[in-house]
């Protein structure tokens, strides 16, 4: 048996990457019943009931604006005039604020929502490519086996090569049939309890395109985990540095940045980078730069992150810390 193949088998049979795909695929399914119980169809009763809603309050708006408009015309000349606006200026009620739309229960947009879903699951999986690639070489390194391994196999930097090609095409076999069972299970409802109105041929590509983007984060996230375990020769260490990361990199970093005035503090945060690769674009703004004007309103800085400038951080990411690990695993000792 090849190589490859042996590792493939080995992380398929390992029961606690059983256990975490498993549990990610109940979280998800959890999240799919959610969004279907809360959701509602939209039936030609409901809507000619929203409609007749819709006209009577804009009706009920029209009479009391026309009342007050009465009132403040008789008013004028007297003390009373103070209490109405100047030269009579009332709101007048406008159609497009009372449309049926507004008077629906909560239904499934598709081509509005279905972006933020792709987004869950992408993070969802990326978790769990996380995981898993930190405890099949991290198993490997506590029990002894990658000593054995390399026993058979004298090629530190091919076994650890394969083992990752093995992980990549793991989570790879695994991603593309759930988000494939994601994107079709959310049309169903949308077809049973939402609209799938305005889906053209460039919303469909947009959202093949942003569930690649998750492909690319479920194997990086799933390559870091890896590779940081192989740095450690632990599970334990790419947990702890994953923990770390957060708390003294994120939460620690954002704050002192937050204390001390410096702009843009939340392009610090990993998660908006990682928003901006799988959204195309993230806006941090620095409010401290308002600039209020009647005509324009509140003008601020603001600095955009692009989903080339978050995949190149991903990558250098990448790069960096399997380098690393390839690196030790050639200079250092395997006892």
């Amino acid at each position: 048996m090849s190589l490859f193949l042996a590792e493939t088998r080995r992380l398929v049979k390992r029961r606690f990457a059983r256990f975490l795909v498993i549990g990610t695929l109940l979280v998800l399914a959890a999240i799919l019943a959610g969004t279907f119980v809360t959701n509602h169809s939209t039936s030609e009763r409901a809507l000619a009931a929203a409609q007749a809603q819709a006209d009577r309050d804009y009706q009920g708006a029209l009479t009391s604006a026309a009342e007050e408009m009465r009132t403040c015309l008789a008013a004028r000349g007297t003390a009373a005039a103070a209490n109405h606006p100047p030269g009579c200026d009332i709101y007048q009620p406008s159609r497009r604020d009372y449309l049926a739309e507004y008077y629906l229960e909560e239904t499934f947009n598709f081509r509005v929502e279905f972006g933020d879903m792709i987004i869950t699951l992408a993070a969802m999986l990326a978790v769990m490519a996380f995981l898993v690639g930190a405890t099949f070489v991290g198993a490997e390194w506590s029990s002894g086996g990658m000593m054995n391994l390399l026993l058979w196999r004298p090629q530190r930097l091919r076994v650890l090569g394969t083992k990752l090609g093995a992980l990549l095409v793991a989570l790879t076999a695994l991603t593309v049939p759930i988000s494939a069972a994601w994107t079709g299970l959310f049309v169903a409802l949308a077809t049973q309890r939402g609209t799938m109105y305005s889906m053209t041929s460039g919303a469909w590509q947009s959202f093949v395109l942003m569930e690649l983007r998750g492909l690319v984060l479920v194997l990086v996230a799933g390559a870091i985990g890896f590779a940081l375990a192989s740095i450690g020769r632990q599970t334990a260490m790419a947990l702890g540095s994953a923990i770390g990361a957060v708390i003294v990199l994120q939460v620690g970093l954002y704050s002192l940045l937050s204390l001390s005035g410096a702009p843009f503090a939340e392009a610090y945060l990993a998660p908006l980078w990682i928003l901006a690769w799988m959204d195309k674009l993230a806006e941090v703004t620095d409010w401290d730069t308002c600039v209020y004007s009647s005509a324009t309103g509140c003008v601020t800085d603001t600095f955009t992150i692009t989903w080339p400038m978050a995949g190149g951080a991903l990558l250098a990411l990448a790069v960096l810390v399997v380098g690393a690990a390839m690196w030790t695993m050639r200079s250092r000792d395997i006892t």
